[in-house]
């Protein structure tokens, strides 16, 4: 019982580890436009980890050892899309969606192999040959694939709808795409996504806010709480691993002796 008191310590010593990581992550993009925090479950062990098997003396028949849980692990990791609050910033090609849906980007590798991915990051500029790119370059998309505008217009409107006019002249609209599940999508990068095999799309019912950007929904205050939580917690199993490890110096030191 005292090793499997050091075994459940160390479980969840590991699992608040996981944790810090995962928090520690989202305070480092706090400030990332369009960053969605993530959270990691915990789980107790399975039963089935506490079988004996193949135990002569048990007749080759499996069978529960004892009563006690094991500890805890690591669940599943998660990402929570609730919407970020809106800083205005006045610029032409900044973007923020309100409501469900992703800007789409198509982006290029270094061999030339062309991909779709998903962002709520709507920092865009115009590159020279007038097209709309994010901070690396790879193209927003609209209903007629790459978003190209003028590079002579004088006035650029960007409606909810997204539809985008040059000069009072429309010229393509922003797509925006959404998922049925969104677990089906997987992170490339801090704020973009790439849609993983079983992903369902569905047409986007969010509207689009010209001279915004949507900011991370990370609450500092409530993720540094989380952090002081955790702390104590590792600090909890640190003094359970070190009364077990005295209980057993006196077991085998002391009661051995007689």
């Amino acid at each position: 019982e005292l090793v499997r008191g050091l075994y459940t310590a160390y479980t969840g010593m590991i699992n608040e580890q996981k944790r810090l990581d995962t928090i520690s992550n989202n305070l480092a993009n706090a400030a990332t436009t369009g960053y969605k925090k993530e959270n990691v479950t915990s789980q107790a062990f399975e039963e089935a980890l506490t079988i004996k098997i193949n135990d002569a003396s048990e007749a080759y028949t499996n069978r529960p050892i004892g009563t006690m849980s094991l500890g805890v692990k690591l669940g599943e990791y998660y990402t929570d899309y609730t919407q970020g609050s809106f800083r205005e910033t006045g610029n032409t090609y900044d973007l923020a969606i309100e409501g469900n849906g992703f800007f789409t980007i198509a982006v290029t590798d270094k061999n030339g192999n062309e991909s779709i991915r998903y962002t709520r990051d709507g920092s865009f500029k115009m590159t020279q040959d007038g097209y709309l790119v994010d901070a690396y370059g790879n193209r927003l998309q609209g209903d007629g694939g790459d978003i190209q505008i003028p590079t002579n217009a004088q006035t650029i409107t960007i409606d909810i709808d997204g539809s985008i006019y040059a000069d009072q002249e429309y010229i393509d609209r922003v797509k925006l795409t959404d998922f049925e599940d969104y677990d089906y999508l997987e992170k490339a990068g801090d704020n973009n996504y790439n849609a993983v095999d079983g992903a369902i799309q569905k047409d986007s019912v969010g509207i689009i806010r010209q001279g915004y950007t949507e900011q991370s929904n990370v609450n500092v205050i409530s993720e540094m709480v989380n952090l002081i939580n955790i702390t104590r917690a590792y600090e909890a199993g640190q003094k359970v691993i070190k009364t077990q490890d005295q209980l057993l110096d006196q077991t085998v030191n002391q009661v051995g002796k007689v």
